[in-house]
């Protein structure tokens, strides 16, 4: 028995989780090439799976209103599309939380800045003891930093930040709705962001922007090449072409044309 990616049937995974699509084209010869007759009735191949289902047909008419359904490759496509949605749903709303809390520090500064002045001179005598260097460690460091930097900077910040979350919770949507223009809002805001993100690799590597810069370029990379986006491999045209060219419809059509 085959076991990994290569012998996964994301058709048949997709009808567990959300059940058959079956169709009756008016067309009598391709009608027949999706009929059986089985022992307990009539049965119809799924469009999805091409498993054969006992009982009507769940639509009918003209083969040109059968729904699109996804199979094979691009249920696979959809996975990846949606598993991207969610890193980006999840990214989204930590850069939302991030803007709040820059918000609602530039409203409070003053009172974190008497907890520092208190707390600061408290806790040196115990860092000198172990020897720490209190007052150029990273943390201390930043909260200088924000403390001394002026209400208008924190505001920008606080609005750079909430306009990149949101612009992630958009791509996120468009790409869990599986929407052309999601892929084209998530390609271009993905890529602007691409040089701000080795140019903090070149000044300091760690394992999170690494993963980050990785999980971009791949997501870039993917959706220009397997969406045909910007004209790539045809454009829009020949990716439609490539989806109903899958179909078992087209395929099962294809067949009766040479026969």
């Amino acid at each position: 028995m085959r076991i990994g990616p290569r012998a996964f049937d994301w058709s048949l995974r997709s009808c567990g989780l959300h059940g058959h699509v079956t169709f009756r084209p008016d067309e009598p010869g391709l009608a027949e090439r999706l009929r059986a007759e089985t022992a307990t009735g009539e049965a119809w191949r799924c469009l999805r799976c091409s498993a054969f289902v006992v009982g009507e047909p769940q639509g009918s008419g003209p083969a040109e209103d059968a729904p699109l359904v996804l199979r094979g490759r691009a249920l696979r496509d959809a996975f990846v599309l949606r598993l991207l949605a969610a890193e980006r749903f999840v990214r989204g709303l930590l850069l939302v939380a991030l803007s709040y809390g820059v918000y609602k520090f530039n409203g409070s500064r003053d009172a974190l800045q008497r907890v520092f002045d208190e707390y600061l001179p408290t806790l040196k005598p115990i860092a000198d003891k172990l020897g720490v260097d209190l007052q150029n460690t990273g943390p201390v460091k930043l909260i200088e930093k924000a403390l001394n930097a002026q209400h208008s900077t924190l505001t920008l910040v606080a609005f750079g930040v909430l306009g990149y979350g949101a612009l992630q919770l958009v791509e996120g949507i468009g790409l869990w709705l599986m929407k052309r223009w999601g892929e084209y809002v998530a390609v271009v805001g993905t890529s602007v962001f691409i040089p701000l993100e080795i140019y903090e690799i070149v000044e300091k590597v760690t394992w999170l922007r690494v993963f980050a810069l990785a999980v971009n370029v791949f997501a870039v990379i993917y959706l220009l090449w397997t969406k045909r986006l910007f004209g790539l491999r045809g454009g829009h045209a020949a990716f439609e072409a490539e989806r109903h060219g899958e179909s078992l419809l087209e395929v099962e059509r294809a067949a009766v044309a040479v026969s």
